[in-house]
């Protein structure tokens, strides 16, 4: 193994109380959108594309208009985590620092063009990070973004450490193993490995 390519959300951090603020107080400005976002059902979408997201926390909001809401929505959540920051999960830093000392790490996130940005800023980790990436600048599935990582960085044996199905699903393309984060959002079936605490990394690859 040569390197190590981190999913974000529910996996490094849950930024989910921050954003489930931000997403309200877009929402208020409509006064025809009834819809109340709760901490709870943003939980549940964290790791989907931003077209299933608008189905699943707009349901009967006509597809422009989603896709309106989720810009404003996505911009605003970015503007507060850049200010305010997420939860990071229990050792966050002292594991980057461990493992960035013999592996290159990288981050790929199904989310938009600055949310790792802000992840970056207000935490200040951005320098454990040798590259990273995300639909909202290339348009790609999260499995066609770790093979695009793993193209740019000439990575030869990486591993992908997330927590969903859907990451599970996006390590199988790229064809690369897939460590399940127990502690994060979603369920698995089968994962290569298994870690139950952010830590356990530096036992799975000392």
């Amino acid at each position: 193994m040569d390197s190590i390519i981190f999913d974000l959300d529910g996996t490094m951090w849950d930024s989910s109380d921050v954003v489930t603020v931000a997403w309200n107080d877009v929402l208020r400005r409509y006064g025809d959108i009834p819809h109340v976002i709760t901490k709870e059902s943003l939980q549940g979408i964290m790791g989907l594309l931003p077209a299933e997201v608008g189905k699943i926390l707009l349901p009967g909001v006509e597809e422009t208009v989603q896709q309106r809401l989720l810009d404003e929505c996505c911009e605003a959540e970015c503007h507060y985590l850049v200010k305010q920051g997420g939860t990071l999960y229990e050792e966050l830093e002292a594991v980057l620092t461990a493992l960035s000392a013999k592996y290159k790490l990288f981050i790929v996130s199904n989310c938009q063009k600055g949310y790792i940005e802000a992840f970056y800023e207000y935490h200040q980790l951005g320098r454990f990070f040798a590259d990273y990436e995300n639909p909202g600048r290339t348009g790609l599935s999260k499995g066609e973004n770790i093979r695009l990582i793993m193209q740019r960085n000439n990575l030869e044996s990486p591993v992908y450490v997330g927590d969903t199905a859907g990451d599970q699903n996006a390590a199988a393309f790229a064809d690369i193993p897939f460590v399940f984060a127990s502690y994060g959002f979603g369920e698995v079936s089968d994962p290569d490995y298994t870690i139950n605490r952010l830590s356990d990394l530096l036992e799975l690859f000392h």
